[in-house]
C-alpha cells in the first residue's frame, strides 16, 4: 500500500485553520482510495505517535521553540527521518523554513511534493536571510502545487520554478460537515438576529478586520464576526471606540455552530487585504453553502473562489467605503445575492469538490512513484 506522509508545524486537533483543514481533507481521501496517510506536525503538548485523526494517523513533535512564526523542534530530525524511511511520498506544506532543514538534514530519496500555499509576506528582512535555503529547499523538490492560477501567475518566488509547477485547487466534502437542526439556528438567531453579514477567520493582521468593522459602522449593517487571535481585544476596543454597535464578536467556535452561522447569513464578508491569504478555506466554504461573498483583489486565490459580478463582489483593498457600498449592495438586492448565492454553489460543486482535488494530488502521486515527469 503507497503510503504518503505529510509535513506541516501544526495538525488537529490542537489547531484548525486553513491548512489543517486541507491536510485533513487530503489524508482522509487519500485513505479511502486505497493510500496510507500520516501527518507529522510540532506540538507544545509533547510527543506522541500513531493518534487516530478521522481515518488516518498523526504524530507529533515537542515543540521547543517558536520564532517569526516558525516552530522549532529538536527530536522532529529524527521523527521525520524514520517516518520518511517507510513512506513512498514525502508531501510537504510551504511555508515553514525549519521544514527545509528537516529536509536536507534527513537526506531524503523518496519523491516529494510541496503544497505552497503562501507566498512569505510579513518577514521581509528574515526572508532575505532564508532565501537561498527557500530556493534550494524548492530547486531540490520534485513537484509545487499551488492551488490557484491568480497565485500561480501573480508569485515572484512560482515564477522561477514554474516548471515544475501544478495547479490543483483547495477542495471541500461537505460530508465532513455536521448537519445542524433548526433549534441551533432559533439559538443563533435570538443571539444574532435573522440578517447579518458573517467572516469566520483567525484574527490576524492580513485579515483586515479593522477594515470590515469601519465598513459595518458607514453601512450600518451587523455583521458577526467569528474567530479567536491576537488582535481580538484590539478589534473589540475599536468597535466600542467607534460606535460601531452593528457588529458582534462570538469567538471561536464549533463546526456546528459555525455552519448554523453559514447557513443563516446573508451573504459572507472575507476583507483579507494581503498576499498571505493565498486562498480562503473559510471564503470557499461560505461558497459550498451557496453564499454571495465579499472579497478583495489581492491577486490570490480568493478572487478564484469568488467571481466579481458572478459569485458576489469584488472590492479594492483596505477601502472601508468600498467595502460599505458592496455590503450594501447584497443587502439592498436579495434577489441578486440569492442569484449570487446560487452561481457559488454552482462553482463550488463544478472546480472545488476535494473529490476533484484528491483525485488530483492521487494521480500526481502515482505520476512520481512511476518516474513520469
Amino acid at each position: 500500500m503507497t503510503k504518503v506522509l505529510h509535513f506541516f508545524k501544526t495538525y488537529y486537533p490542537e489547531t484548525m485553520g486553513g491548512v489543517e483543514q486541507v491536510i485533513f481533507q487530503l489524508a482522509e481521501g487519500s485513505v479511502a482510495r486505497g493510500l496510507d496517510a500520516e501527518v507529522l506536525s510540532l506540538s507544545k503538548r509533547g510527543a506522541v505517535r500513531g493518534e487516530p485523526v478521522g481515518h488516518h494517523i498523526a504524530h507529533r513533535s515537542r515543540l521547543d521553540l517558536h520564532v517569526a512564526s516558525t516552530g522549532f523542534s529538536r527530536s522532529a530530525f529524527k521523527d521525520f527521518a524514520e517516518l520518511a524511511r517507510e513512506a513512498d511520498i514525502v508531501h510537504y506544506h510551504y511555508p515553514w523554513p525549519y521544514m527545509d532543514l528537516v529536509h536536507f538534514a534527513s537526506r531524503l530519496k523518496k519523491p516529494t511534493v510541496v503544497s505552497y500555499h503562501s507566498d512569505i509576506v510579513k518577514q521581509k528582512t528574515l526572508l532575505k536571510l532564508y532565501r537561498p535555503l527557500m530556493n534550494r529547499f524548492l530547486g531540490s523538490v520534485d513537484r509545487i502545487v499551488v492551488s490557484s492560477p491568480n497565485y500561480a501567475q501573480s508569485s515572484e518566488v512560482l515564477q522561477r520554478f514554474k516548471s515544475k509547477v501544478d495547479i490543483i485547487p483547495f477542495g471541500l466534502e461537505q460530508s465532513t460537515y455536521p448537519q445542524v437542526d433548526e433549534a441551533k439556528r432559533a439559538y443563533w438567531r435570538e443571539r444574532v438576529g435573522a440578517r447579518f453579514f458573517l467572516f469566520v477567520g483567525a484574527l490576524r493582521y492580513y485579515k483586515s478586520i479593522d477594515c470590515l468593522i469601519e465598513a459595518a459602522k458607514l453601512a450600518n449593517l451587523p455583521v458577526v464576526i467569528v474567530g479567536q487571535g491576537h488582535l481580538e481585544q484590539k478589534l473589540r476596543a475599536q468597535a466600542q471606540a467607534t460606535g460601531a454597535t452593528s457588529v458582534q464578536f462570538v469567538g471561536g467556535l464549533d463546526d456546528e455552530d459555525k455552519v448554523a452561522l453559514l447557513q443563516m447569513c446573508e451573504g459572507f464578508v472575507f476583507p483579507s487585504h494581503l498576499r498571505s491569504e493565498s486562498f480562503g478555506i473559510s471564503l470557499l466554504e461560505a461558497a459550498m453553502y451557496g453564499k454571495p461573498m465579499i472579497s478583495c483583489e489581492i491577486g490570490s486565490g480568493t478572487t478564484f473562489i469568488n467571481l466579481h459580478g458572478q459569485t458576489g463582489l469584488v472590492t479594492p483593498p483596505r477601502n472601508p467605503g468600498e467595502l460599505a457600498r458592496a455590503m450594501l449592495e447584497l443587502w439592498n438586492d436579495p434577489v441578486r445575492a440569492a442569484e449570487m448565492g446560487r452561481q457559488a454553489r454552482q462553482r463550488y460543486e463544478s472546480v472545488f469538490s476535494a473529490e476533484q482535488m484528491i483525485d488530483s494530488y492521487v494521480s500526481l502521486y502515482r505520476q512520481l512513484l512511476d518516474g513520469r515527469p
